[in-house]
Parts: C-alpha cells; sequence; structure tokens
C-alpha cells in the first residue's frame, strides 16, 4: 500500500512538471521584443510571457510588468516568480549590468555580462579590442578634447563619421561630408551636449563608400553561430538621407552580402571576433551583432551590438524555422548549434510618427491594426478604451514575404496602405 501510495505521488510529481509552463522575461518595449515573443509562441503555445515594459503589441501575448523597476528590482521580480528564462532585447538593460546581477541571483538570463556589453556601450573599448585582435575596421581618432577635435577637422577635407563613445539609441553616428558640417556636428555633440554624457569623448572615422549589411549571431561561449545576413535602413530620409535613427526598415537577405564577401566576413571579422572574446573572457550566453561596410570586395566593421538589432530581428524571425527557445535552451547546455531557414525573402517596413527622431506627437488613434495580416509586430503603441494610439516614435513595424526581395517588398507596402493614423510617416524606398 506504501508502495502504491509513493508510485502515485511520483506519477502525479511528473505530471506536474509536464504541464509546468515555461516563464520567460523579456526586457524592452519595441517591435524587436514583440518579434521575440510571438516566435516563441509560434513555437510553443504554451510559454507563459513576461514583458518588461512592454508594449500594446506585448500585452495581448504575455504580461507587461507595468511598475517602474530598476534592474535589481528586476531580479527579484524574476526570482519571486520564478522566471526560467530572461532575454535582454534593449541594450539599455545591458549597459545597467542586468546580466551580472541575474547571475548573481542565480538566475538564466541571455546575454552578455557587464564588460562584454562595453563591446556595444564603449566604441573606444570596441575599436582597441578589433586593432588588438586585427579586426578589419576603418582608421580611426580619438578625442575628449573640443579643440583638439575642431583642428584635427581643420586639417581634415575628406568625408568623416563622428561617433559617440556611448550609445545614442542608434543615433550617435553623423556623417559629414564638408567641414562645416563636420564643425557643426562636433559642437552639437560636445558643447551642447546633444547625446548626454555619450558625446563626452568622441571617435572621428575616415568614411567608408560602400553598402551596409548587419549579420546578427547567436554566441554559445564557445562560437559564434552567424543568422542570415540583413540590410538596415538607418536614415530617416529617403535615398538614406538626413538624421539617425533607430532604423527605417530592413531587408533579408542582404543582396550585396555575396559568398566571396562572406569568406572575407567570417576570416577577417568573425574568427578573430571570437579568438578575442575568449583570449579576453568576454564570452557570454546570447547575441552579437556585426554592423558591416561593404566596398571594394573587401568587408569592414563598423560597430557591435551585444544584442538582436531592430528591425532586423522582425524581417529575421519570420524567416527562421528552428524553434527559438531551443536555440537558447542549447546555448546554456553547451550544445551545438544549427539554424535552419526558410528559402525566402523578407522586407521590413517601420511606420513612425512625423519628426521622428526629433520632435513628434504621441496619442494619435492608429486605425487598421485589427485587419493587418501577419507578420506584424508592434513598436510603439498602446491599447486605451480598446483603440490602438501611439505612443512613441517608431509605431508599427509591417513585414511582407516573398520569394524574392522585391515580392516582400510589394507585399509589405501593400499592407502599410491599411494603415492610418495622423502624422504617419513612412520611407517608400526598403527595398529598392
Amino acid at each position: 500500500m506504501i508502495m502504491e501510495l509513493q508510485w502515485l505521488l511520483l506519477e502525479k510529481d511528473i505530471l506536474n512538471i509536464k504541464k509546468k509552463k515555461m516563464k520567460i522575461l523579456i526586457l524592452g518595449g519595441g517591435g524587436r521584443e514583440h518579434a521575440m515573443g510571438k516566435k516563441l509562441l509560434e513555437d510553443d503555445h504554451s510559454i507563459h510571457l513576461y514583458f518588461y515594459p512592454g508594449n500594446g503589441g506585448t500585452s495581448i501575448i504575455g504580461r507587461n510588468i507595468e511598475n517602474h523597476y530598476t534592474v535589481l528590482d528586476l531580479g527579484f521580480f524574476a526570482k519571486k516568480n520564478a522566471i526560467d528564462i530572461t532575454i535582454v532585447g534593449s541594450e539599455f538593460f545591458l549597459l545597467e549590468g542586468v546580466v551580472d546581477i541575474f547571475q548573481n541571483l542565480g538566475l538564466k538570463i541571455v546575454g552578455p555580462h557587464y564588460l562584454a556589453a562595453k563591446l556595444e556601450g564603449n566604441r573606444i573599448f570596441a575599436k582597441s579590442f578589433m586593432e588588438k585582435y586585427g579586426i578589419r575596421t576603418p582608421k580611426y581618432n580619438i578625442f575628449s578634447c573640443y579643440e583638439k577635435a575642431i583642428n584635427f577637422l581643420k586639417k581634415n577635407t575628406n568625408s568623416i563619421a563622428i561617433k559617440t563613445n556611448g550609445i545614442a539609441a542608434g543615433k550617435g553616428v553623423i556623417l559629414s561630408h564638408n567641414q562645416n558640417d563636420a564643425i557643426k556636428a562636433l559642437k552639437n555633440i560636445m558643447i551642447e551636449k546633444k547625446f548626454g554624457k555619450s558625446g563626452n569623448q568622441i571617435i572621428i572615422e575616415e568614411f567608408l563608400q560602400g553598402k551596409e549589411a548587419s549579420i546578427i549571431s547567436i554566441f554559445n561561449g564557445k562560437n559564434i553561430i552567424p543568422f542570415l545576413s540583413a540590410k538596415d535602413y538607418k536614415k530617416i530620409g529617403e535615398n538614406e538621407t538626413g538624421l539617425n535613427t533607430g532604423g527605417m526598415g530592413a531587408i533579408v537577405p542582404n543582396p550585396y552580402i555575396t559568398n566571396s564577401i562572406w569568406i572575407d566576413f567570417k576570416k577577417n571579422i568573425l574568427e578573430p571576433t571570437l579568438k578575442g572574446l575568449i583570449m579576453e573572457k568576454l564570452t557570454f550566453f546570447g547575441f552579437l551583432y556585426f554592423g558591416l561596410m561593404i566596398t571594394y570586395n573587401k568587408v569592414y566593421l563598423l560597430e557591435y551590438n551585444t544584442r538582436i538589432g531592430d528591425p532586423e530581428a522582425q524581417t529575421l524571425f519570420p524567416l527562421m524555422k528552428s524553434n527559438f527557445l531551443n536555440l537558447i535552451q542549447s546555448s546554456f547546455q553547451h550544445q551545438e548549434i544549427s539554424i535552419d531557414w526558410k528559402k525566402l525573402c523578407s522586407c521590413c517596413v517601420v511606420l513612425s510618427s512625423r519628426g521622428y527622431p526629433e520632435k513628434y506627437e504621441s496619442g494619435k488613434i492608429i486605425e487598421g491594426v485589427n485587419s493587418l495580416k501577419e507578420p506584424f509586430y508592434i513598436a510603439g503603441a498602446e491599447i486605451k478604451q480598446k483603440k490602438w494610439i501611439t505612443s512613441s516614435g517608431r509605431v508599427l513595424n509591417i513585414v511582407g514575404i516573398g520569394n524574392t526581395i522585391q515580392e516582400a517588398r510589394k507585399k509589405a507596402y501593400e499592407k502599410v496602405q491599411t494603415i492610418q493614423f495622423e502624422n504617419l510617416y513612412f520611407r517608400r524606398d526598403i527595398g529598392l
């Protein structure tokens, strides 16, 4: 009788384990985080999702944490609510040391520890790393003194890129093609503090003419496994004009990543990066983004991000055949990772509030969201009184899928026409 009771209790425990829903917390509040959540649920409907801070889209597929939390508070929340895995979407949390805090609390988290996150959060640190390990990158000079930077500019007549040392929400890079523009940009960054402390030190980098590419990868501490290549459209204006943004659209795959360019990337950027990460003890379980410039049949590394790009994520996930959660769990378990992709193309068009990336109005009613066909992602919108309302600069990510980039682009822009709100703006040249 006792033996039978023990077996019944054991069977009950096994059933409870099987019934237990995996809890995942995603940190961030944009389209990227909505895309991650949708992909996880597509692969496993039983997952219970939490988001901080989330948005209107994430509130439908999971639970948004509404109180204001520090990264330490988030750690205690994850502990109290038995969160199985936390995925960091936004770089903001990484540079607040969220990974270190979670790991000290014995929690599983996807992302780099604070020192490794400096590869994104500190451009001078990243450039030094690239130089040390022979990673091909544009020539550069570092300045912490405004006068010395001005003197350098007065002697330089070439086009240049001026970069803040710290993060600036994807907007801390200004391309200047003449001295007047360069001096104006320098004044905005170092004197008027347009980007705050991020501009206390700056990098003046040689300007490379070419085609940009993004390659996001997953890093399991031993190997870097690349995703499909992507092309991000960073400027607010068509033909890549105007101010830098967090991204106004993307296409996958990038048509400029040829087989020879891919081989060059692996040899001169990916492999030495992996060597450097291991040598410098910067290993982690998470994502690594390579921001590239293709010029004269060579590829140069412009920057690292230590998380998935936005809007590249929204363009990549609809093409991913592999189970996203399995990829993450394989990283933690030191297992070999391979990623399967659909043999299709995707095009993401970002709908924004006119005025972004500077001043813009929010609180505008959005028409057409409920009739949108998948895939699409909410970036800066919330639900109030059963209506969709704009709440940020980048509002919606509309994605088209096709056999070619042209077909994917056509489908994306057809879907764009179903959305309306006051001061709606989008680029019409994504994928051209």
